[in-house]
Order: structure tokens, then sequence, then C-alpha cells
């Protein structure tokens, strides 16, 4: 996504690489997004974690509240994606981190 690529969009990758702490990410996002944004964006990420462990798209639904075509375009970046969501995944699994 050429878009995506900009010196503000790295900026800002940059400064969330230097979060230390669970209570860094809380304090930066909270400023940084809406409640709202902070909410959909944990709910993808449940939904991507969810469909990677085999789950099914009512049961993503019905345990996130989220729609179908939103879980679907989650699912289509967990398959087609450039791997953001099935790098941390994996990442996390290796940590050993399953909340």
């Amino acid at each position: 996504m050429d878009k995506l690529h900009t010196p503000e969009v790295d900026r800002l990758f940059e400064a969330i690489l230097t979060l230390e702490t669970m209570e860094d990410c809380y304090n930066f996002f909270e400023d940084a997004c809406t409640v709202k944004e902070i909410i959909d964006i944990s709910q993808r990420f449940k939904a991507a974690e969810m469909l990677k462990n085999g789950e099914n798209y009512v049961v993503v639904s019905k345990t996130t509240g989220m729609s179908t075509a939103t879980i679907s375009r989650v699912n289509k970046c967990l398959e087609y994606g450039s791997g953001g969501y099935k790098k941390v995944l994996e990442t996390l699994e290796k940590a050993g981190s399953s909340k």
C-alpha cells in the first residue's frame, strides 16, 4: 500500500515501538484514538485469533459482536494479507501469552 507508507506513518510506528509497558500503550492509544477505534481494532484482532484457531464466522460473530462482513475482511487479511496478524499471533503464542 503505497498510500500507507509515508513518513508520518513511519514516525507513528516508530513511536509505537518505543512503548514499553501495557500502561504506556493504554496512555498513548487513549490519547491517539477514540475508545471506539481501540475497541474496533481489538475486536478485529480477537476475530483474527479465533479464525486462526479454526472458529467459524457464527462463533466469531457471537463472541465479538462483529458483522460477518467485517469477519470476512479479517479472514481475507489472514489468508491473503501482508502477514501482520499471523506474525503477531505467532509471536504471542511463542511468548506464551494467551489472554
